[in-house]
């Protein structure tokens, strides 16, 4: 017991005394990297997010799906049913309810070339410039209703994680 309490405090004081901000405000330029995990095939993606606002931001997104599994039908699966860009827009919660300042969390809309869906997503940064994320995403509606095999891929429920980058972390130290 004497280990748990002694681990969160040490977290809650590292927590408190952070100053390593996940999402800052107007002008604020992330980047995550990492995999897409999702049923019937496993990938990479970058999202690029720009803040507009104390509490949001507006973005783009691309994936490719590498480990997609060959549908029960046959279909070869070719790159455009692979690849996916977004336009992406998020709300960043972590400054309005209160949360340390390296710790984000930000729902959000996306438009792409598969579908209309929806994200939520959190960041923690463990030192300037570099942090950690995990996001899911979803859709809403898709553009081919009538979609099968491969062209679910990028129609479906989505589980990313992997490092987020802060751009312009010059800029905290300049201001």
């Amino acid at each position: 017991m004497k280990k748990l309490l002694l681990a969160v405090s040490i977290l809650t004081l590292g927590f408190a005394y952070a100053q390593n901000s996940a999402y800052r405000g107007e002008g604020d330029l992330r980047l995550n990297i990492g995999a897409n995990l999702q049923s019937g095939g496993t990938g990479i993606m970058a999202s690029l997010d720009y803040g507009l606002g104390e509490s949001f931001s507006v973005g783009a997104q691309a994936g490719y799906l590498l480990g997609a599994k060959e549908n029960v039908i046959g279909d070869k699966i070719m790159a455009e049913h692979r690849f996916d860009v977004k336009a992406r827009a998020s709300a960043h919660l972590g400054g309005v309810i209160g949360l340390p300042e390296n710790f984000d969390i930000y729902p959000g809309l996306n438009l792409g070339l598969k579908n209309f869906g929806g994200h939520a997503g959190v960041r923690y940064f463990f030192d300037k410039g570099f942090g950690i994320f995990a996001e899911t995403q979803f859709p809403i509606a898709r553009f081919n209703t009538d979609a099968t095999g491969y062209r679910l891929l990028n129609n479906q429920f989505a589980f990313l994680v992997g490092a987020s980058f802060d751009l312009n972390r010059n800029r905290a130290t300049a201001e």
